[in-house]
C-alpha cells in the first residue's frame, strides 16, 4: 500500500478520536453508524483509502447496535415495515465488499450520492409522515430491490446505506421519522457486517484484523458517542430535529467528499 494504514500517534491521532466521538454521537440520534463521514475524516487525513471501508464499517456496527436495542425497546421498531428493505442488503453489502474501487471512484460515487440524498430531504418541507400516524403499505419488491441496491454501494464504499436509504422513506412518507430512524439504524447494522465481512475476503484475513487492531482508539471513541446519542436519539429530541439534523449530516459529508475528490 502507498500509505501507512495506521492510527498515526499524536495529535493526530487524538483530534481523529474526538473527531469520531462526535460523528457516532451526532449520526447515532437519528439512527445511523457515521460511516460516511468517517471516511470523510479518513480520507482528509491522508489513510490509504483501501482500508477505509474496514475501519468505517466497524464503527458503523459499534454505534448501531446500541442503537438498534433502544429503538426497538423504546417501541420504535416495526420489524413487519422494515424486513423488505433487510431481506438483500446482506449478500448485496457482501458483493459489493469484494469489489477493488480506486480512489477518486470512491470519493465521487459516495460524494454524490450523499449530497443527492441530502437535497432529497431538505426539499421535503414536513420531513415524513405524521408521527401519530402508522406506517403506509409498501411494495415488498421495491423494498427488496431498494434494500439490495444501497446495500451493494454500501459494501463497496464502506457505508451501512442507512443515510441513503432514510431519503427514500422520509421522500416518499412511508413512515414517521423516528420509525424511519430506526429502520435506518437495522439497516445499517444488516449492511455493515455483510460488508464488513466482504472487506476481509478482499484484503485477506491477517491485514483485516491488523487494521481493526491499529484503529482500537476509534473504535473506543465511537462506541461512547454512539452510546450517548442513541440515548438521545431514542425519545428525547423532537421529530422534526431529528429530520433536519439527518439532512445537513448527509450534506455535510457529501460536500466534504467531494471537496476531496476536486482536490485528488
Amino acid at each position: 500500500m502507498s500509505r501507512r494504514p495506521h492510527c498515526r500517534c499524536g495529535s493526530l491521532a487524538l483530534t481523529l478520536a474526538l473527531l469520531f466521538l462526535a460523528t457516532a454521537l451526532a449520526y447515532a440520534t437519528v439512527g445511523f453508524g457515521g460511516g460516511s463521514t468517517y471516511n470523510a475524516l479518513l480520507v482528509l487525513a491522508d489513510v490509504d483509502y483501501r482500508v477505509l471501508p474496514t475501519i468505517a464499517l466497524a464503527c458503523n456496527l459499534i454505534v448501531v447496535t446500541g442503537g438498534v436495542i433502544r429503538y426497538a425497546r423504546a417501541g420504535h421498531l416495526d420489524w413487519r415495515f422494515a424486513w423488505p428493505f433487510v431481506a438483500l442488503s446482506a449478500p448485496m453489502a457482501w458483493l459489493g465488499g469484494r469489489l477493488p474501487v480506486s480512489r477518486e471512484t470512491f470519493m465521487l460515487v459516495l460524494g454524490l450520492a450523499l449530497v443527492v440524498s441530502a437535497v432529497a430531504m431538505l426539499l421535503e418541507p414536513r420531513g415524513g409522515a405524521d408521527p401519530s400516524a402508522p406506517p403506509r403499505p409498501r411494495n415488498v419488491a421495491f423494498g427488496v430491490a431498494t434494500g439490495g441496491a444501497i446495500g451493494f454501494l454500501g459494501g463497496l464504499v464502506g457505508i451501512g446505506g442507512g443515510i441513503i436509504l432514510a431519503p427514500f422513506l422520509y421522500r416518499l412518507r412511508l413512515a414517521p421519522p423516528r420509525l424511519i430512524a430506526a429502520t435506518a439504524s437495522l439497516y445499517i447494522l444488516v449492511t455493515s457486517a455483510a460488508g464488513l465481512t466482504g472487506q476481509a475476503a478482499k484484503l485477506g484475513g491477517l491485514a483485516h484484523w491488523q487494521v481493526l487492531r491499529e484503529f482500537a482508539p476509534l473504535f473506543l471513541a465511537v462506541l461512547v458517542g454512539g452510546q450517548v446519542g442513541s440515548w438521545l436519539g431514542s425519545g428525547r429530541i423532537p421529530a422534526r430535529a431529528i429530520t433536519w439534523l439527518t439532512a445537513l449530516l448527509v450534506l455535510y459529508a457529501g460536500l466534504r467528499l467531494l471537496a476531496s475528490w476536486l482536490g485528488a
